[in-house]
């Protein structure tokens, strides 16, 4: 399954969003694009993972039932968890559901992303983005910075 990504450009942020329930994707969408992002949407596994492997997305969003009936049967988290770090450290990954409490540390560490979301707080989802994704940068900073320099040499 070719997909086409040639559409993005280098100040485009891209964001990948990946829901089987179609009012919380048109949220996670809106929010998305409002906070200036440009959205691709996965409809399948496969398709999640054919776009996740052409384009280096800064955000990445994840119901905890995509294509499943249960979080453990949900093969886009489990192909993120199994995942290198190496390949996915460029996205600020998150999952949304109604089994978590958000921004919970160690339930975003058991399911290997950097922040869950409950979606009984979808209404304040832009400014839960930002502080996931800001988080996320500070976290990282110095990982990145020396990256840079050593790829710069």
């Amino acid at each position: 399954m070719a997909f086409d990504a040639h559409f993005i450009t280098a100040s485009d942020k891209p964001a990948l969003i990946a829901f089987s329930t179609p009012e919380w994707l048109e949220i996670v969408r809106a929010a998305l694009i409002e906070l200036g992002y440009k959205v691709h949407t996965a409809a399948t596994h496969t398709d999640f993972l054919v776009r996740f492997s052409q384009v280096r997305y800064q955000v990445v969003i994840v119901e905890e039932r995509f294509g499943a009936n249960t979080i453990a049967e949900n093969l886009t988290l489990q192909a993120l968890q199994s995942m290198p770090m190496i390949h996915r450290r460029h996205a600020t990954v998150m999952l949304l559901g109604e089994s978590f409490q958000t921004f919970a540390p160690l339930e975003a560490f058991q399911n290997s992303v950097h922040a869950v979301i409950n979606s009984s707080e979808m209404f304040m989802l832009k400014q839960l983005i930002e502080k996931a994704v800001a988080e996320n940068g500070l976290f990282l900073q110095t990982y990145r910075d020396v990256q840079g320099r050593i790829t710069a040499l």
